[in-house]
């Protein structure tokens, strides 16, 4: 034990703080967002995040927009494991034919006025795995969207200018 905190210690943080024009345009991004989810909220935005068959690259950037460099959790957005507690559903991937039931019951489960937003290029168009014998394609085309963040996959600055356009709405 001794060995591991003495090395901890010696190697010190390792990890590069965000560029300064990046954290700027995340506080003003976020200062509006917070704003916005106070008026149309009057609490915090509790997102459920779907993967309905992606690659995991949308999750890893949604994992990152939580993570202490960008911290969502700042300007009011907190993540639950329960559809039933959600504000907004975070869906990325194409819907595999795996998952449509889950991705339906999921949505059947968020309480009125939900809001899905459709993450990455896959969810919004099909992205490279498009409509075949295993996939369904958009998401669009077996819950209703609400919003779209394209991108592949999109950038945590990006996923908070989504979100804030969502809820702009």
């Amino acid at each position: 034990m001794l060995r591991i905190l003495h090395q901890i210690f010696r190697t010190g943080v390792v990890t590069e703080p965000l560029p300064a024009e990046v954290e700027q345009e995340i506080a003003e991004i976020g200062a509006r967002l917070e704003d916005r989810i106070r008026k149309k909220f009057h609490r915090s935005l509790t997102i459920r995040e779907v993967d309905a068959g992606s690659c995991n690259g949308c999750e890893l950037e949604i994992h990152a927009m939580n993570n202490a460099f960008y911290n969502c959790e700042r300007f009011g957005i907190h993540f639950t494991a329960s559809p039933r507690f959600a504000d907004m559903l975070l869906v990325t991937g194409p819907v595999s034919v795996n998952m449509e039931i889950a991705l339906k019951r999921t949505y059947a489960a968020t309480p009125n006025p939900k809001i899905v937003v459709a993450v990455g290029d896959c969810a919004c168009d099909g992205g490279i795995f498009g409509e075949s014998y295993a996939s369904l394609g958009r998401i669009s085309n077996v819950i209703p969207v609400d919003a779209h963040i394209p991108g592949c996959p999109p950038s945590p600055v990006s996923l908070l200018q989504g979100i804030f356009r969502a809820i702009a709405q």
